[in-house]
């Protein structure tokens, strides 16, 4: 049974998820580029597995977790931008601001993971924040592919 305190903790963590689901989904209808706007998408579904995954602890459910994560490694977005634009402008700030947002939702976990006594939930927090670190290695290759890196 979870404490207080716990409770708390994964209902702060699932309101960093929803405002990561909701950015993801503003910004996959701004981002000009197709290949950006499908890494919003897929990253708004991962956000929307991180919040369901903590409703489950909520019900007093643990998931079970797979802790090596390579969608970072493994993902190799295509170029869609050879030359300086108005759209490759936009398109940078969008997958850089989500960059910031990642690096804050991944500490978010680094330091709540020692909230927990259970083991379970620990693997959990950790599996979730090695997948948000995953998400902004993804944006920045797709940074770099672009040349907006």
């Amino acid at each position: 049974m979870l404490q207080q305190k716990e409770i708390d903790t994964i209902k702060d963590l699932q309101t960093q998820e929803q405002s990561c689901m909701q950015k993801y989904e503003k910004y996959a209808n701004e981002a000009k580029d197709n290949v950006l706007k499908d890494l919003f998408n897929r990253l708004k579904q991962s956000e929307q597995k991180h919040y369901d995954s903590l409703s489950q602890v909520l019900a007093g459910n643990v998931p079970e977790c797979d802790c090596n994560d390579t969608s970072g490694r493994d993902y190799a977005p295509t170029a869609t931008y050879t030359s300086e634009s108005e759209d490759k402008k936009a398109d940078c700030f969008l997958a850089t601001d989500c960059i910031g947002t990642e690096k804050m939702v991944s500490h978010e976990y680094d330091n709540k993971v020692f909230l927990f006594g259970d083991t379970r939930i620990r693997k959990l927090l950790a599996d979730i924040q090695i997948e948000e670190q995953n998400h902004a290695e993804m944006l920045y290759k797709y940074k770099v592919v672009n040349g907006m890196a």
